[in-house]
């Protein structure tokens, strides 16, 4: 596995696998790897030659009073995780990724993006979609993998390359869960002991609602008994709960029917978590 740290050196690397046709898969990171990120590379796998993993942790998608600086930076224990697994990890300066000088196409996640997440966070889809585009032109994959737990990316992620990098393909994985079903973010090292164990309250809340609308209770209804789960936990704040059609991202309520996205983020002991669980109506 080669470690690399600027973009001429990355050409260097791949210049070979391109000369040869080869695919070239590509998951981006920022690091602080775990077991549902190694899920993502071995995914690539199935569909590409050569693996690039980008560990990043972008600015630009971090708000006033957000953990930029807090955010792990764990390097070379995330090399030793990707030994075997990778062949490039890519791991730029900021300074590389938004070279002074050098123009950097800025993207706007529009109305999408300001709902859910975009409404806690405001500005973060439109930093998370420019260096994610930052980094499909300077890697130039074929595929590039996300996983599912970040719905609200991956559908403004697959509305960008369907708009800028025809070609791309985007491929979806699962949310890999702790045993006790919370699913697997690099937040969760922040949790206690204690904390962890109420965190399990959103994939509780998820199955719940998900079971009393198969059983015939109007999603409204059952959105209002999740958020009274999720409200008797302590050290917990629910931000939304909330059912979505996956085709638009937009909310959906009583009558309605086909496939749906059940979206919830909480904070608990103050570390905000997010999740979510497609199912059919």
């Amino acid at each position: 596995m080669l470690l690399v740290h600027t973009v001429a050196e990355l050409d260097e690397a791949l210049a070979t696998a391109r000369a040869a046709g080869l695919r070239i898969g590509f998951v981006p990171t920022m690091g602080a790897l775990h077991a549902g990120h190694l899920s993502l590379v071995d995914l690539a796998t199935s569909y590409s030659d050569v693996i690039v993993v980008s560990i990043f942790v972008n600015p630009k998608q971090f708000g006033a009073g957000e953990d930029f600086d807090r955010y792990p930076r764990t390097l070379d224990a995330d090399c030793a995780l990707l030994e075997g697994q990778a062949d490039i990890v890519f791991a730029p300066s900021v300074e590389e990724v938004y070279p002074a000088g050098q123009p950097v196409t800025e993207r706007h996640a529009g109305p999408v993006g300001e709902l859910f997440e975009g409404q806690s966070r405001p500005g973060h889809f439109d930093g998370m979609l420019t260096v994610v585009g930052r980094l499909f032109e300077i890697v130039r994959p074929d595929i590039a993998v996300f996983g599912q737990k970040d719905a609200q990316q991956v559908f403004l992620v697959e509305a960008m390359v369907e708009e800028s990098f025809s070609g791309l393909r985007i491929i979806v994985g699962d949310t890999v869960r702790e045993a006790s079903g919370l699913a697997m973010s690099s937040r969760n090292r922040y949790l206690n002991g204690e904390q962890s164990d109420i965190a399990e309250i959103l994939a509780i809340t998820l199955a719940t609602v998900d079971r009393l609308i198969q059983d015939g209770m109007e999603p409204d209804t059952a959105l209002s008994i999740g958020e009274e789960l999720i409200a008797g936990e302590p050290e917990t704040k629910l931000d939304y709960l909330a059912l979505v059609d996956p085709r638009t991202f937009t909310r959906v309520g009583n009558g309605y029917t086909g496939e749906a996205l059940l979206l919830v983020a909480a904070r608990v002991g103050g570390i905000r978590l997010i999740d979510n669980h497609r199912f059919d109506i």
